[in-house]
């Protein structure tokens, strides 16, 4: 195995001195920029966009209702017919108007109010003025019953029921749903080095395959020397890409944030509109006092992020060893990677379960069979543990069994795959001109 260093040192070099790799190591971390920057410059003006109905209000049911908004304007007309305020409204550009017919009551003045709009109102909008006429219909029906606004108010009033651990700790909702989100973060890095990191071990088998360098290399050093510093050369090579997107990517972050004075909120979408006028059972989420947020805050301090990342490296190291023996096996197995479609399917296949089923049974109880069958099957496990590590490790979260034996069968399944991979390897990476079926494969293992 003296060999293996100088293998390895050969792969990373020809990696990073590679033209189109420089020009992807600091591209990318632009592109990447550009793109969150697009998105939340185009949110901050989507969200500054401001709606101007007009209101053609010929009851007296929806006086002094409709109120203004950051985001909505309302322009009563008076005296005037329905014709002439639908033409107002179009020649001034406004974007719709509201028409409030007279009537007897108010079920029927509601049933025939319309909403005039050049295209298709949008959903937010709807839902605003919807949650208007909701509250008036709510009221009116409440008075006829003898029961006032202030009275249903507090019985309308929600419930939250207090939780706590039994040491005296209280729960809050939600937090294992962000610590999940946490883990699934750590998972789907996971996923994507090894999707982009083994189809870089696999490309570059194919090439000295094809190449026929192959033949003089493996004259001297084993296929499976070749085979493991291939993977670990490519693999240094891809964190040091990988390290350097990070640190630029940041710092880039936050300068063209701080230039062009984007909020980081801006992210996240412009949320639950207020509306004004109605109760408070269509009233958007009522911000999280103080104390609220201090146990949020305590409750994202106290995850064991050192732990969480001391283990993050050592799924992400088993997880790419294992994928990537299967990428440099079915590299040395063709000739080119158009040949390589039919295998890959199947590789990405556990990876994609991994993070779909992960998120559904994690999210719903972390805990549960599913949760923890995908946690120790070795093809998974190094997306979903990670998702279920940030509730720690022991009580209240993984217990150290399943810890333990998860990274176990990682261990034993790489050796088991690296052992299968290198057979493969030696018996394929000198045949030339035909594309192998899985029974040519299972043929190979027996050599």
């Amino acid at each position: 195995m003296n060999k293996l260093p100088l293998i390895i040192k050969r792969e990373y070099l020809a990696k990073v001195r590679n033209k189109s790799f420089v020009i992807m190591t600091f591209l990318s971390p632009i592109l990447m920029v550009g793109m969150i920057v697009l998105i939340a410059y185009l949110t901050k003006i989507n969200d500054n966009e401001k709606h101007v109905i007009c209101i053609l209000n010929e009851s007296d049911y929806f006086s002094n209702v409709f109120l203004n908004t950051g985001s909505t304007s309302y322009v009563d007309f008076k005296n005037i017919s329905l014709r002439q305020a639908k033409d107002s409204t179009a020649s001034m550009g406004y974007y719709g108007l509201l028409y409030i017919p007279s009537g007897t009551n108010l079920e029927m003045v509601s049933a025939n109010s319309y909403l005039f709009t050049k295209e298709v109102p949008s959903t937010l909008v709807l839902e605003k003025l919807e949650a208007i006429f909701e509250e008036r219909l709510r009221q009116e029906r409440l008075s006829e019953m003898g029961v006032s606004a202030a009275e249903f108010a507090s019985i309308d009033e929600s419930f939250d029921i207090n939780t706590a651990t039994f040491a005296g700790q209280q729960n809050i909702k939600g937090i294992n749903e962000i610590k999940a989100v946490i883990g699934g973060g750590f998972g789907y890095l996971i996923m994507m080095f090894i999707i982009i990191y083994g189809g870089f071990v696999m490309r570059s088998v194919i090439e000295e395959k094809t190449s026929r360098i192959i033949e003089v290399i493996i004259s001297s050093v084993k296929p499976f020397q070749l085979m493991l510093g291939k993977i670990i050369g490519t693999s240094l090579a891809g964190i040091t890409q990988f390290a350097i997107w990070i640190v630029s990517a940041g710092v880039l972050l936050l300068i063209a944030f701080s230039i062009l004075n984007i909020d980081l909120d801006a992210l996240n979408g412009s949320g639950t509109a207020s509306v004004p006028g109605v109760g408070s059972h269509v009233a958007p989420p009522v911000p999280m006092g103080d104390q609220t947020l201090q146990i949020y805050a305590q409750e994202l301090f106290q995850i064991p992020w050192l732990m969480l990342i001391s283990f993050f490296l050592v799924y992400f190291l088993l997880g790419y060893l294992i994928y990537s023996s299967i990428y440099a096996a079915i590299g040395a197995a063709v000739d080119n990677e158009t040949d390589t479609q039919q295998f890959i399917f199947p590789i990405i296949l556990p990876l994609m379960l991994a993070i779909y089923v992960g998120f559904f049974s994690v999210f719903s109880n972390p805990h549960g069979p599913i949760a923890v069958g995908f946690s120790l099957f070795p093809l998974t496990s190094p997306i979903v543990m990670l998702m279920r590590l940030p509730s720690g490790i022991g009580t209240g979260g993984v217990p150290i069994w399943e810890l333990v034996t998860s990274i176990l069968l990682l261990i034993i399944t790489f050796i088991g795959i690296v052992w299968l991979a290198a057979k493969i390897y030696r018996v394929g990476i000198l045949m030339y001109g035909k594309r192998p079926t899985y029974r040519e494969l299972f043929k190979w293992l027996k050599y």
